[in-house]
């Protein structure tokens, strides 16, 4: 245990590097969801966000050579965890993002931390949570609120649904941080791309059934903007997020939510 803990400390200032790195691609997801969702329906950009992401984190499995699991078990767990992280939470994300303005959108998500602490308290304890994460998690919470500028807040209340689902996402991607620790027999990669391949699969259909997306005439400013977001801002960030569960924990990967609002005002002004 010791020599874990000194491990983690030798290399904290690279976990902390690879945190800003995922603040600022996630950060900018807000922006390309904002473009992309003007002409290209919710479930429709996040089935292509999901499809585009577990095309290229395969390759790069298939690169590494690795392999994937070969259990039911595995698969059903990564199911949970695409749900969590992306079927539920991204879709919410991008509906409500349709009538939420941008800066209280980013006030909403970034509470993840706060669930992962309530959830860790109440329901989990699987790693300290006490007044000092509190605190932190709410002057983090008071710091984006101050960063946004807390005009944001006066829509509270204003289009309640989309504001609900914005919220509803956050919660979803606390628990994601914490039932992501659930795997430790598999690499960040193969998490990565085992999620992305079973929220294809769920997504696609659905797509397909309820928004008939042949039907769809998108700008190209629309497409690179969906394309951006499935490379850079799905690909490249959730091997890093995986990443960063198992090393820096769940309230440590869920904290990244704090830099990433800021980053997502700044490019949205």
């Amino acid at each position: 245990m010791a020599q874990d803990t000194a491990k983690d400390r030798i290399h904290l200032p690279l976990e902390i590097a690879f945190l800003a790195l995922l603040a600022l691609l996630w950060g900018s997801s807000y922006l390309f969801i904002k473009v992309s969702v003007a002409e290209i329906p919710p479930v429709t950009l996040i089935a292509t966000r999901v499809s585009i992401a577990a095309i290229v984190i395969s390759t790069v499995v298939a690169w590494r050579g690795e392999a994937f699991p070969r259990d039911a078990k595995s698969w059903r767990m990564l199911w949970v965890q695409a749900f969590l992280n992306s079927i539920g939470a991204w879709t919410l994300l991008a509906w409500g993002q349709q009538f939420v303005d941008s800066g209280l959108s980013s006030v909403l998500n970034s509470t993840s931390p706060l669930f992962v602490f309530l959830f860790t308290v109440m329901l989990t304890r699987h790693e300290r949570a006490g007044p000092l994460r509190l605190l932190g998690a709410a002057l983090g919470m008071l710091g984006i609120v101050l960063i946004v500028g807390v005009d944001a807040l006066k829509g509270v209340g204003n289009q309640t649904a989309g504001q609900l689902a914005v919220l509803v996402s956050a919660m979803l991607f606390g628990i994601a941080a914490i039932y992501g620790r659930k795997f430790t027999h598999l690499s960040a990669t193969v998490i990565a791309a085992g999620t992305m391949i079973m929220a294809s699969a769920t997504l696609i259909p659905i797509a397909l059934i309820l928004e008939r997306p042949w039907t769809l005439v998108p700008s190209t400013k629309a497409l690179v903007a969906a394309l951006t977001l499935g490379v850079f801002c799905t690909s490249f960030a959730l091997m890093i997020y995986f990443r960063l569960v198992k090393t820096l924990g769940s309230m440590g990967a869920a904290s990244q939510s704090y830099l990433r609002a800021g980053v997502g005002v700044a490019l949205g002004v």
